[in-house]
């Protein structure tokens, strides 16, 4: 490290927020990646799970808060916790199925017993340790857990803000808008798939409110499209939606405006590319108007919305966040659908996500390319600082923060801005 490297006490070096330049430290610096991990993601709301994913009592899903590995669980009474993974006799973890269905969890090592709420209920030959000793306070760590829409976040702060308040009017009203591709069900999660890149987290946090990369990155999944859809893509050229700041580190990007509510605009003519899907409905007996809305919600929503620190909701998925080390970060893509909608809407869905979102589709492998050659740039030398300027031109004010053309840099300023303000606590 050099002598003039800027140090963690000097936040304006690391970013620098009136010209909006990002230090090379901060994508490599291993002890800075700790001091966020212990500022940012133990003290903030953290996304993890979709109530979808354990919809009865008694079930259950692995999670992350940061590094920390949390079950989220449904007790008896349908009570949602997030608790610790970690037996609190030796830190064992009590539980390693990703999700499923149980009576409570057993540390595997010396059979300490937990309830649904986390709650110790069970210790093998509790004789030796005495008359004194208080079962009550030995469960397992929970920590303060809320939801919005279906979305549950956690935090270890029991001194945060509630979640709404976090997330603010905007946020939640992009947030109910997004849940409307249940096209008149609930939302549910479908299947995800899990990988990892060699990169630091904020790379990614940086990406899905960036529409400036998407004819360069994406050329090959626009080359795969049909006229009429590649038109609505091509939202770059048109010029159309905006970038806006929504408070905390959020952002959103408004790429296809005339998908922003799924519910409007329902008496225009049904694509030809869904034609097929719109005929099976009909055939099946739904009515015509419930046709043009599972059809219109199957297309997803026309914006990306992006929750700092580490959940998106972009187009028709969730893609989360885990950081695992300074220089690798573990991503999600979580497809959903309609829960009790019909199965060729949400056949329709899983292609769509395939194409694009998938193992084998046009998007992630472009995007981890890129994020993981950014990580590879900047040990090109702590001199040359990352641009996150764009757009500070003719940004305008929003009613939460600026809002900046499609192609500006607005959310990754919002996300910097958020995160210095975490790092000076």
């Amino acid at each position: 490290m050099s002598l003039d490297t800027p140090k963690f006490s000097d936040l304006d070096a690391l970013y620098d927020e009136e010209n909006a330049l990002v230090a090379t430290l901060m994508y490599e610096d291993p002890a800075l990646f700790d001091e966020e991990m212990e500022k940012i993601f133990k003290t903030t709301w953290v996304w993890v799970a979709h109530e979808s994913e354990f919809p009865d009592k008694g079930s259950f899903k692995l999670s992350q808060v940061g590094q920390e590995p949390v079950i989220v669980v449904r007790d008896r009474k349908g009570k949602i916790h997030c608790m610790v993974n970690r037996c609190r006799h030796r830190a064992a973890t009590v539980c390693e199925v990703k999700k499923g269905k149980t009576s409570s969890f057993q540390c595997p090592y010396h059979g300490w017993g937990y309830a649904l709420d986390g709650s110790l209920r069970a210790v093998p030959y509790p004789e030796q340790y005495g008359d004194d000793f208080d079962k009550s306070q030995h469960g397992l760590l929970k920590l303060r857990t809320e939801a919005y829409n279906g979305m549950v976040f956690a935090s270890f702060n029991e001194e945060i803000e509630p979640l709404e308040d976090f997330l603010g009017p905007q946020v939640r009203r992009y947030i109910d808008l997004f849940m409307k591709q249940g096209g008149g069900f609930p939302v549910k999660v479908l299947g995800e798939h899990q990988f990892a890149v060699p990169m630091n987290w904020k790379v990614q946090l940086e990406n899905t409110t960036d529409a400036y990369h998407f004819p360069v990155v994406h050329k090959s999944f626009m080359q795969t499209l049909d006229g009429a859809t590649e038109d609505m893509f091509d939202f770059l050229d048109k010029g159309v939606g905006y970038v806006e700041d929504l408070g905390n580190g959020h952002s959103v990007m408004t790429m296809i405006p005339e998908l922003m509510d799924l519910d409007e605009n329902l008496d225009a003519p049904i694509p030809d590319r869904f034609a097929e899907l719109a005929q099976e409905l009909r055939d099946e007996g739904y009515p015509e108007e419930q046709v043009k809305k599972i059809v219109r919600a199957v297309s997803g929503a026309g914006f990306n919305l992006n929750l700092f620190p580490n959940v998106s909701f972009s187009l028709a998925f969730f893609r989360v966040l885990t950081p695992i080390a300074v220089d690798r970060t573990d991503i999600r893509h979580i497809a959903i659908g309609m829960d009790g909608g019909p199965a060729a809407a949400n056949q329709a869905r899983l292609r769509l996500h395939e194409h694009f979102q998938g193992p084998m589709g046009f998007g992630s492998p472009d995007d981890a390319e890129v994020w993981e050659r950014v990580q590879r740039g900047t040990r090109g030398g702590d001199s040359l600082p990352i641009l996150v300027n764009r757009g500070l031109v003719d940004e305008e004010p929003g009613e939460a923060g600026p809002r900046g053309h499609i192609s500006a840099e607005t959310g990754m300023r919002a996300a910097y801005k958020m995160w210095k303000r975490m790092m000076s606590q």
